[in-house]
């Protein structure tokens, strides 16, 4: 089975263990706290080249330094204090050393008060991904004829593709899971021209995989990582090299680092529903714009206007109260796009060292006022490859391309 390394700083944990646990027992993850001496604490600080006040972090770098030296550990998983600054600092330097000295992968995660098992399972199970199908995850083409389906909690597509070009899309709105796929499922195969016989295997990911995988019995079920990763590399043309891929989903949001198309890095957000796509609707429902137009209504701002919140529930109360005393609704609607990429920057992208290019996937990144923010906020450009929305449906049809002609 696969072993990582729980670093954490300790006590505050004490009261999740037991969620972290079961993570890893449903993830088929073995769980390994590696032990140190107190003696060990003074050199591995040195050795970081950072020491801090807090005796439970100097000792958490201890026990980061002492998997450098660990050859059966395959993965770490690295959590702090969404509240502790000082934890974040480390955190991060942690992270950097250990993929400088081991490159494994390595997830972050900031606890709250009261994490649900579901946020702590899809990282535990993306890690064991990432570490035990790297022959899978390299799949660099499509063969065959396949369809990937990305179940969402938003939106639900599917994609057929054949010998590595995509023929067939389909694309709607996520309500009753079985029936939305199915619908997208149709809608794809009459885009490409073709009945379900031509299909030779089917893959699922999303949020509704677990459902859909115990109804349709797909060749291959995979969490979206790695799922995402592949599709946005193929999607931007950039299978080898360096990359980091956002994607903001209706629910979540998942920032990949990626080297030659595989994830080595990542960080899941969710703790505020005022970062996702979720929010958004909102907002363009409240201006009386569709969706679609949001983005091209935020480009029309004429000055700055900055929310007062990123909680959903306080900023949607927040732009309501802007339009009553006048601001412009074009100022108001790039002040929504600002509000999420603000969160995500400061919540997720400052706990990783971004690799460029930036590569932005999944519904939101058609939405033209957020691509404007992230690349005023990173100061650089950020690519939005072509059917950016259907990342996570192409990369289940890539990797699904592995298990062509094999059983089931």
């Amino acid at each position: 089975m696969t072993r990582i390394a729980q670093i954490s700083c300790g006590t505050e944990y004490s009261g999740i263990q037991w969620l972290l646990n079961k993570a890893a027992e449903e993830s088929d993850v073995i769980l390994v706290y590696p032990e140190v001496e107190l003696a060990d604490v003074e050199p591995s600080c040195e050795e970081l080249g950072l020491k801090v006040d807090s005796s439970s972090l100097n000792l958490m770098i201890a026990r980061a330094r002492s998997v450098i030296e660990d050859p059966t550990i395959d993965g770490v998983f690295l959590l702090t204090c969404f509240k502790c600054a000082e934890g974040a600092i480390v955190k991060n330097e942690i992270r950097k050393f250990l993929q400088e000295r081991r490159n494994i992968p390595v997830i972050t995660y900031s606890n709250v008060e009261k994490p649900k098992f579901v946020e702590l399972y899809a990282r535990m199970e993306a890690l064991n991904t990432i570490i035990t199908r790297k022959m899978l995850l390299m799949r660099e083409r499509q063969e065959g004829i396949t369809m990937g389906i990305d179940s969402g909690s938003s939106t639900t597509k599917a994609v057929i593709m054949e010998e590595n070009e995509i023929i067939g899309k389909g694309w709607i709105p996520t309500t009753d899971v079985v029936e939305s796929a199915e619908k997208a499922m149709g809608i794809a195969m009459e885009d490409a021209g073709i009945d379900e016989k031509k299909i030779e295997a089917i893959g699922i990911t999303g949020y509704g995989r677990g459902v859909l995988t115990k109804r349709m019995k797909p060749d291959l079920s995979l969490e979206e990582i790695s799922v995402v990763s592949k599709g946005a590399v193929f999607l931007g043309n950039l299978m080898r090299g360096e990359a980091t891929v956002i994607d903001i989903g209706g629910m979540d949001n998942k920032v990949i680092l990626l080297r030659d198309g595989m994830p080595d890095t990542f960080t899941l957000g969710g703790i505020c529903g005022g970062s996702s796509g979720r929010f958004l609707e909102v907002t363009s429902r409240r201006l009386d714009v569709d969706i679609s137009e949001l983005g091209k209504l935020a480009l029309k701002a004429r000055s700055v206007y900055e929310m007062k919140s990123y909680c959903m529930v306080f900023g949607i109360q927040d732009l309501v109260v802007s339009l009553a005393s006048g601001v412009p609704r074009e100022d108001v609607a790039m002040a929504a796009c600002r509000s999420v990429v603000n969160q995500i920057y400061e919540n997720q992208l400052q706990e990783v060292s971004i690799r460029t290019p930036v590569i932005l996937v999944g519904g939101v990144s058609l939405i033209e006022g957020v691509v404007k923010a992230f690349e005023d906020v990173l100061g650089m450009d950020v690519a939005v490859p072509p059917d950016s929305q259907y990342a996570g449906a192409v990369g289940m049809a890539i990797l699904v391309s592995g298990f062509v002609g094999e059983e089931k």
